[in-house]
């Protein structure tokens, strides 16, 4: 009797892939109990270049940063599914390879993260701070091209400097840094990690010591900051021709979530831009129609468009959404 086969789950090592990767793995094994499954940790050249720009990715880094080296396991059957952050998926795949399920959203939105007034280490602020009541010439950390853009266009007068380093990491520095204001981070991911953001405004983590003293968030609305492409959304990624792996997404896969970020990435592909392009779309399907909204920067100020249309639409309506904001 031959040995049943192992579903292995390519996936990056970071607390967050794993948070993710650690659902998926969840879900398979509730669906297909039969089944065995596993997860393999691989290291991506994204990790491994911790201190590069992100600011300025066309000058200094490949595309596929964090998923190239788990599309080459795929490739290789050394696994048979990769889990993803979809922001951080490529619109052009690998030929023999395809986006097999995405899982519902979560909150797409960005979370502002700052001290509260009365804070020993530089300025503070009260709960339900708006990026409009920050201090004149307040400095905000980001490495994103996209919420810096964003935040400069309604904000001129910010500062916005780079940051890199995990949750806990970019945490530690808002409430020990004089020097920053305050920094965004993502709510999905911010929860996957299991912190929780209270009505208060108070900040908590999965333990005591998770958020340090004196931390502050309020969550932006996606009309104030518009996400990422694919933001929130976990995708499953497998090989086209693989019939067991396809059989897994497809009990998976959330379709709404699906045609929501089909519509956006056919707009970052029309768009011929990364997850680091001056670009960001959000998409929602409300009363039976797909709604696109989305901005640019490419070329100069900001420029916002919206498109609707059937939800099968999806690739028609990204593509026309990336004509008004090129046109």
């Amino acid at each position: 009797m031959s040995k049943p086969q192992i579903i292995r789950l390519a996936t990056r090592g970071s607390p967050l892939a794993l948070a993710q990767a650690t659902t998926v793995l969840a879900q398979l094994r509730s669906a297909f109990p039969e089944r065995s499954f596993e997860l393999r940790l691989i290291k991506t050249t994204g990790d491994k270049l911790q201190k590069a720009s992100m600011a300025n990715p066309a000058a200094s880094l490949p595309k596929g940063l964090f998923t190239k080296e788990l599309e080459v396991a795929l490739l290789a059957g050394e696994a048979t599914l990769a889990v993803h952050s979809l922001k951080d998926l490529p619109t052009e795949l690998p030929a023999g390879l395809e986006l097999g399920a995405v899982l519902p959203r979560s909150d797409a939105r960005d979370v502002l993260v700052y001290r509260s007034a009365g804070t020993q280490v530089g300025r503070g602020y009260p709960p339900a701070t708006t990026l409009a009541a920050l201090a004149p010439k307040a400095v905000i950390a980001t490495s994103s091209t996209r919420r810096r853009e964003q935040l400069l266009a309604t904000r001129p007068d910010l500062t916005v400097v780079e940051i890199r380093g995990n949750v806990g990491t970019r945490l530690n520095k808002v409430a020990s840094l004089a020097e920053l204001d305050a920094t965004l981070l993502a709510a999905a991911g911010l929860g996957r990690l299991g912190f929780l953001l209270g009505d208060d405004g108070v900040l908590s983590g999965p333990t005591a010591d998770a958020v340090p003293p004196g931390l502050l968030a309020v969550a932006l609305s996606t009309e104030e900051m518009i996400p990422a492409v694919g933001q929130a959304a976990i995708g499953i990624e497998c090989r086209s021709d693989d019939l067991v792996a396809r059989e897994l997404c497809a009990r998976l896969n959330h379709a709404e979530t699906f045609l929501a970020v089909t519509a956006e990435r056919s707009f970052l592909r029309a768009m011929g831009g990364g997850c680091q392009s001056p670009v960001a779309a959000h998409a929602v399907i409300r009363d039976g129609r797909l709604i696109l909204r989305g901005v640019s920067f490419r070329h100069g100020p900001a420029r916002h468009a919206a498109v609707q249309g059937g939800p099968e639409e999806a690739v028609a309506l990204g593509e026309a959404l990336a004509r008004q904001l090129e046109g």
